[in-house]
C-alpha cells in the first residue's frame, strides 16, 4: 500500500488479526490496496527485500520484529528509511466485535506524522565511580567494576569484611550526608570519613574519621540499602540505586554503569523563554508552579527567572504542562507536534466511520507494557480506544487536552504508573482545570481521567466502565502560536459548540486564567503593580493617573498582589471568552493634581489633597508661612521655591549689575552738551539711576 509518500507493509501476524486491506485502503483514501502479508518476518521475508529494492521509505506495521528488519536492510546494504508502528497489541489483538478498520487507519495515519527532533546536550564521564554500600557485597561489586572504571569504595558499614591481600582501589568508611550534581559531575559530602588502615590484619580498620569531607565523581553506584540520595532518582542519569539483596538488579546496574565512560548525547527535553517567565520581580516571588512540580530538582530560582539544568532534567515535562505563560515548553516532542498527532489520529478515525473515540495517552515503557499485557492475556483495547504514545504522560497540559477534545475525542484517559504517584500533581491539576471548564459550559460528566494503575485488568475495567457521554463535534483547529494562544483558540471552539456556551467560566483556585480586582477606595494609583507585571497585563497611562488590565494576558502569578503596598488587589480565577478579554479595561483612574505654581499635572488629586490635609499645619516641616504649599507643587517648583525663599542658599549670588547700553552713552553725551560734566559712570550709578 502506498500512503503519504511511504510504502506501507501490512502483516496479519500469521492471521492472528482480522485486517480487511480493501476497506482499510478506502478509509485512508488509497486506491491500490497492495498486498496483505501473513508472515513478513519469516516465510515472506523476500517480500520485504523486494520492498527495499523499490527505494521508497517503508512503514512496517510491526514493532516486535523491528530489529530483524533493520538487520535485513543492513545486510542488503539498503537504507530507504524504515519506520515501524504497532497495530497488533494496540488494535488487532482484541476481543472487540466492532469493525477495527477506522482504528487501524487512524494508527497508520498518526505514524506518518513527522515531528521535529529535540536538541541535544553533551555529557562527559571520565569513569570515576563511587561504590557506596556495606560489607562483602559492596566490596565484590567495586572490585568487578574496577576492571572497567576508576572505582572508590565507600563503606557505610565494613561489617566482617576481611582486608584484601592486594588493595587495587581506594577504600574508605563513611556515610553520605548530602549529594548533588549530575552525571559526570556529582558532588558528595561524607560524615565519618576515614581511610582504611594499611596494617589492618584480621578485620578492616579505619583511622582519623572526620565529618564534612567532600568529593566528586562521575558515577555513583548506591547499594547501601538506604533511601536514594536524589529525589526521583530513576531520572538521575549516572546514579544507580539498587537493592543489594536483588542479585539481578545489581547485575543489570553493573552492566549498564560499566559502559558509561566517554561522551553521551542527551535530549534537551524542555526549552525556556525567560522573557515571559512570571517567577519573580524585585525580589518578590510570584509563580512557582514549575519549581513545585519538578521531581528531579532540575529547576532552581535564578533572580527574577528560573534556571533549568538539562543535564539533570529527566524529561517528565510537568513543568511545561503547568507553566501558565508558556515560558517552559516541552520539546520532546514540541507542543505543536503532539497536538497534530492527536488531531490526525482522531480525525482519521472519525472520517473512517469510527464513533465516540477515547484517547488513551500512555508512555512507551509502563503504558506500552500494560497495553501489551492486556492484548496478550486479556480482552485487548476496545475498538474505540485510540492509544497515543508519548515520552512522558506528565507532559500533557490543558492546552493539549482542549485541542484533543476539540478534535473530537469524547473522553481522554491518561495511563500512569502508580509507582510515580509523586509526579502526578501537575497532571492532576491540569485535568481538573479542563474538567472544570467542560462542566462550566454544560458538558455533563468528567471528560479527563487519570488512570494510575499497574494491573492490566484494572486498566480494562477503567476503559469498559467509562460513562457514555455525548460525543463532541470535531472542530477545524490548527495549533499555531504559544501555549496560551493555542489553549484559548481550542477553548473558544469548544465553547461555541457547548450545550451552554458561556462568556465567563469560573475556574478553580490556581488556574492560569483570571482577572484582578482592585479596591479603588484604598488604591493610590502608585503603579507598583504595573511595574512588576511580567506579562504586561497591567498597564499605566502616560497621560493621567490610571491603571488598565488585559485579562487574556494575566497568568494569576500574584506578583501584583504581593507588591501592592495598600493590599487592595485580589485574584479571581476565571476564563473570559469574550473579545473584551483581549483589550485593556480601566480598573482605576483619577484626575491629576495640577501644580499651584506652574500648572503641571503630577500625582493624583485625592492623594495630594489627603497628604496636604494630614501634614499642613501639623507637621514641623509645614508649620510656617507658605511651607504647606510645597505639598501642592511639582518637583521643579519645589526646588525653585526653596532656592528663592532661603536666605542662606549656598547657590544664591549677589544682585547682577545692570548692563551698560548704547542709550546710557547717548544720555551722558546729552548731559555734557547741556553744560554738565562728564563723569565716570559705575555699576552703582546705573543701578541707582531712575532715569
Amino acid at each position: 500500500m502506498k500512503y503519504a509518500g511511504k510504502n506501507v507493509l501490512l502483516c496479519s501476524c500469521e492471521r492472528t488479526m482480522d485486517i480487511d486491506s480493501a476497506k482499510l485502503c478506502k478509509a485512508l483514501g488509497v486506491e491500490d490496496a497492495g498486498q496483505l502479508h501473513d508472515h513478513l518476518c519469516r516465510a515472506q521475508a523476500d517480500r520485504f527485500g523486494a520492498a527495499l529494492d523499490g527505494g521508497e521509505p517503508l512503514l512496517i506495521a510491526c514493532t516486535q520484529e523491528a530489529p530483524l528488519f533493520r538487520e535485513l536492510a543492513e545486510d542488503a546494504g539498503k537504507d530507504p528509511g524504515l519506520a515501524f508502528v504497532n497495530i497488533r497489541e494496540r488494535a488487532g489483538w482484541t476481543q472487540a466485535k466492532e469493525d477495527l478498520t477506522p482504528k487501524l487507519a487512524a494508527l497508520l495515519a498518526e505514524a506518518m506524522v513527522e515531528v521535529e527532533p529535540a536538541g541535544q546536550t553533551t555529557l562527559k564521564s571520565d569513569g570515576v565511580c563511587l561504590v557506596y554500600g556495606r560489607g562483602q557485597a559492596a566490596f565484590d561489586v567495586a572490585r568487578k567494576l574496577s576492571n572497567r572504571l576508576s572505582v572508590t569504595l565507600l563503606l557505610a558499614d565494613a561489617g566482617d569484611l576481611m582486608p584484601p591481600a592486594v588493595v587495587d582501589m581506594a577504600i574508605y568508611q563513611g556515610t553520605i550526608a548530602a549529594a548533588s550534581g549530575r552525571f559526570g559531575a556529582f558532588e558528595i559530602a561524607v560524615d565519618g570519613y576515614a581511610p582504611m588502615v594499611p596494617s589492618s590484619r584480621d578485620a578492616m580498620q579505619f583511622m582519623m574519621a572526620r565529618d564534612g569531607a567532600a568529593s566528586q565523581c562521575s558515577l555513583i553506584f548506591d547499594m547501601s540499602g538506604g533511601d536514594p540520595l536524589f529525589p526521583s532518582h530513576k531520572r538521575r542519569d549516572g546514579y544507580f540505586h539498587v537493592d543489594p539483596n536483588h542479585a539481578i538488579g545489581v547485575a543489570d546496574a553493573m552492566f549498564e554503569i560499566s559502559d558509561l565512560v566517554g561522551e553521551f548525547e542527551k535530549p534537551i527535553y524542555v526549552t525556556y523563554n525567560a522573557d515571559v517567565c512570571a517567577h519573580s520581580r524585585s525580589q518578590l516571588t510570584g509563580c512557582t508552579r514549575c519549581l513545585d512540580v519538578c521531581p528531579a530538582s532540575a529547576i532552581a530560582p535564578d533572580g527574577d527567572n528560573v534556571s533549568i539544568d538539562p543535564a539533570i532534567c529527566g524529561g517528565c515535562g510537568s513543568c511545561a504542562s503547568v507553566c501558565p505563560s508558556g515560558a517552559v515548553s516541552y520539546a520532546y516532542p514540541r507542543r505543536e507536534d503532539l497536538i497534530r498527532r492527536a488531531q490526525v489520529l482522531l480525525s482519521t478515525y472519525l472520517k473512517a466511520g469510527g464513533s465516540s473515540p477515547v484517547l488513551l495517552v500512555h508512555d512507551n515503557t509502563h503504558g506500552a507494557d500494560m497495553i501489551g499485557a492486556l492484548a496478550r492475556f486479556g480482552e485487548g483495547l476496545p475498538a474505540r480506544v485510540l492509544p497515543l504514545a508519548v515520552n512522558e504522560v506528565t507532559v500533557a497540559g490543558h492546552d493539549f487536552f482542549a485541542a484533543a477534545l476539540g478534535a473530537g475525542a469524547q473522553q481522554i484517559v491518561v495511563l500512569c504508573d502508580s509507582k510515580r504517584s509523586d509526579e502526578l500533581d501537575g497532571l492532576t491539576s491540569q485535568a481538573e482545570l479542563m474538567n472544570a471548564f467542560m462542566s462550566g459550559v454544560g458538558h455533563d460528566g468528567d471528560r479527563l481521567h487519570i488512570c494510575a494503575e499497574t494491573d492490566p485488568d484494572a486498566l480494562a475495567a477503567v476503559l469498559s466502565n467509562l460513562a457514555g457521554l455525548p460525543d463532541l463535534a470535531a472542530l477545524d483547529f490548527t495549533a499555531v502560536g504559544d501555549k496560551r494562544t493555542i489553549a484559548r483558540a481550542a477553548l473558544l471552539k469548544l465553547n461555541e459548540t457547548a450545550p451552554q456556551p458561556q462568556d465567563i467560566v469560573v475556574l478553580p483556585e490556581g488556574a492560569p486564567y483570571g482577572r484582578i480586582s482592585v479596591d479603588t477606595g484604598g488604591c493610590t494609583l502608585c503603579l507598583a503593580c504595573a511595574s512588576v507585571c511580567p506579562m504586561d497585563a497591567i498597564k499605566d497611562s502616560p497621560d493621567r493617573p490610571q491603571i488598565s488590565f488585559v485579562e487574556h494576558a494575566c497568568v494569576q502569578c500574584g506578583l501584583c498582589r504581593a507588591t501592592c503596598p495598600e493590599n487592595v488587589i485580589s485574584l479571581e480565577p476565571q476564563l473570559n471568552l469574550t473579545t473584551g478579554a483581549l483589550s485593556p479595561v480601566v480598573l482605576n483612574e483619577e484626575d491629576p493634581f495640577e501644580c499651584i505654581r506652574c500648572g503641571k499635572p503630577f500625582g493624583t488629586k485625592s492623594t495630594v489633597e489627603r497628604i496636604s490635609a494630614q501634614l499642613a499645619g501639623k507637621h514641623s516641616m509645614f508649620q510656617e508661612g507658605d511651607a504647606a504649599d510645597l505639598i501642592k507643587m511639582c518637583d521643579t517648583c519645589r526646588i525653585e521655591h526653596h532656592a528663592r525663599a532661603t536666605d542662606d542658599n549656598p547657590f544664591q549670588g549677589g544682585e547682577r549689575p545692570r548692563i551698560r547700553t548704547t542709550e546710557d552713552y547717548i544720555a551722558e553725551e546729552e548731559r555734557v552738551r547741556a553744560g554738565g560734566e562728564r563723569s565716570e559712570l559705575t555699576a552703582e550709578d546705573f543701578l541707582n539711576d531712575e532715569d
